[in-house]
């Protein structure tokens, strides 16, 4: 089960964006996939098309831990009515609802026993030690407080997500730092899966001099491909609808590139995990 963290420490950036695309290209390839909401702005759910009913949310998960019981808890995305699939089969796509409640934790004084509360709920998913997912994505808050460094604490991977400009690049960078000291304290399995440059605008002088200065700065962390800002992303948000399911090129063309973009991580950030172990 890879457990990739998606964060930045800006607002604004697209962050949950791009696990809603990530999510989606994920459905797409049927590769069985748990979302957890840890924004409690609860963004990422509302986009899901999540429909609870008696659930808890992943505040209310943490809070007991120890007792939690993921699986029963879940909440299957609104996305599965609109997926055209083959053969009759079903693929996965869970969420982990967020909600205020989580807020709680977001404070920069977590204990270790308060960062390891994720981890506890991802362990007791496991069926007869095999885990249900391959593929769990948690949206971060924007901020380096505890829910971010309970994500950290639970995940394999970090994905960082960066605009194009001045102060998010400058953030992107006290990110990476804070990850180096974080994995030295409490999580020395933590890399960077790589960064994502989203709402790339073509056409953009400020945007392609940003680029090239983050790939002189990043290096191979630069993943490739760059989202580039699309129009329609917030109708197809606000529809609560895969990109991969909605209609006309662009959304055709953002499917391609959140495909390619999941390949990346799944593939590249696996590579990086062996260096950083070597």
């Amino acid at each position: 089960m890879q457990v990739v963290s998606i964060s930045s420490l800006k607002g604004g950036v697209g962050k949950t964006s791009v696990t809603l695309g990530l999510a989606s290209a994920a459905l797409a390839a049927g590769i069985p996939t748990l979302v957890i909401d840890l924004d409690p702005h609860a963004d990422a759910t509302t986009g899901l098309g999540v429909n609870a009913r008696d659930q808890l949310d992943i505040g209310q998960m943490i809070k007991n831990a120890r007792k939690a019981d993921l699986g029963a808890n879940v909440v299957p995305s609104g996305w599965l009515a609109a997926h055209q699939h083959d053969g009759g089969t079903t693929p996965t796509l869970d969420v982990a609802m967020g909600s205020a409640f989580s807020g709680i934790y977001d404070r920069p004084d977590l204990g270790k026993r308060d960062l390891r509360r994720l981890s506890t709920v991802l362990a007791n998913a496991d069926r007869d030690g095999r885990a249900p997912y391959q593929l769990v994505l948690i949206d971060c808050p924007p901020s380096l407080n505890g829910l971010t460094r309970m994500a950290w604490t639970a995940s394999s991977r970090v994905l960082l997500v960066a605009e194009p400009g001045l102060f998010s690049v400058a953030g992107t960078q006290r990110t990476l730092r804070a990850i180096e000291l974080f994995r030295t304290e409490f999580a020395p399995a933590l890399v960077p899966a790589g960064i994502v440059a989203n709402r790339v605008r073509t056409g953009s002088n400020e945007h392609a001099y940003r680029l090239g200065e983050m790939k002189t700065m990043f290096g191979d962390l630069l993943l490739s491909p760059t989202i580039p800002e699309q129009a329609n992303w917030q109708q197809i948000q606000g529809a609560a609808h895969p990109v991969h399911q909605w209609p006309g090129d662009s959304a055709k063309n953002a499917s391609a590139l959140f495909d390619r973009l999941l390949d990346s991580v799944l593939t590249q950030s696996a590579t990086r995990s062996r260096l950083y172990r070597g």
